[in-house]
C-alpha cells in the first residue's frame, strides 16, 4: 500500500465511521474553547470539564477574565496541572487580547502565539475548531497514531508531524481529522496495549500489520 493509498483508507474510514468528530471539550463560543484549551496542556479534557463551568460562571468574558486576581481564579483551577502557571497564562492573555487584539479573541495562528499559554498546538485548535482553517493540532494522541498507522515517517516533532499530516490531507478534511486522530488515539490506538482487534484501520496500519500480524 502507497502512503497516497494509506491515507485516502484512513480518510474513508473516518468520514464513514466518524463523520461528526469534533472536541470534547464543553464550550459555547471562542473565549470558553480559548481558556479550555490552555486548561486541558497535559491534563484530560473530563478534568477540564469539570473545572470550567465555575470559571465561566465567575468570568464569563475577557473583560471580566483581565480582572481576576490570581489567588481567586487559582481557587478554581487548583485541581487542574500545573495551576499556578495556567492562573498566570490565563489572566495574562485576557489582558493581551484587550490591549492588544480589542477584545477579540484573534483568528489566526501568528496573532494567538503571542498570547501567555498559547503555543501552536493550541493556536491550531482554535482556527480549526472556530474557523474550520486547514490547520492542524498535534497532541501526543496525533503524533503516536500518525506514526502507528504510517501516515508519517521518522518525524522527530509535533511540527514534523503536522507538516506531513497536512501535505497529504485534503484542505477541506484537516480541520476534522484532527479530531479523527485525538479521538481514535485516546480510546483505540492507545499508548500501551493499542486495541487492534476493535480497530477497522488495521488493513492499513503499519504498525498491525509488522508488528501484531507478524
Amino acid at each position: 500500500m502507497t502512503k497516497k493509498e494509506r491515507f485516502q483508507f484512513v480518510i474513508d474510514w473516518f468520514e464513514k465511521h466518524a463523520p461528526n468528530a469534533e472536541t470534547e471539550l464543553i464550550y459555547d463560543n471562542p473565549y470558553q474553547l480559548l481558556v479550555a484549551v490552555i486548561l486541558s496542556a497535559q491534563c484530560t479534557d473530563k478534568r477540564v470539564n469539570m473545572t470550567t463551568p465555575a470559571i465561566f460562571e465567575r468570568y464569563p468574558d475577557i473583560p471580566a477574565l483581565s480582572k481576576a486576581t490570581y489567588d481567586d481564579l487559582f481557587s478554581l483551577i487548583k485541581s487542574i496541572s500545573f495551576p499556578g502557571n495556567k492562573t498566570r497564562h490565563l489572566i495574562g492573555m485576557a489582558n493581551m487580547v484587550l490591549d492588544d487584539f480589542g477584545g477579540e479573541i484573534p483568528d489566526n495562528v501568528p496573532d494567538l502565539v503571542k498570547l501567555p499559554g498559547v503555543g501552536r498546538k493550541t493556536a491550531n485548535v482554535i482556527t480549526s475548531v472556530v474557523h474550520h482553517q486547514p490547520n492542524m493540532a498535534v497532541d501526543t494522541h496525533v503524533f503516536r497514531v500518525a506514526a502507528r498507522i504510517g501516515l508519517t515517517t521518522n518525524a522527530k516533532t509535533p511540527l514534523q508531524t503536522e507538516l506531513q499530516l497536512i501535505k497529504m490531507i485534503p484542505r477541506e478534511k484537516i480541520h476534522i481529522a484532527h479530531h479523527w486522530l485525538i479521538l481514535h488515539g485516546r480510546y483505540i490506538c492507545v499508548a500501551r496495549n493499542p486495541k487492534c482487534g476493535e480497530c477497522g484501520l488495521r488493513p492499513a496500519c503499519k504498525y498491525y500489520q509488522q508488528v501484531i500480524k507478524a
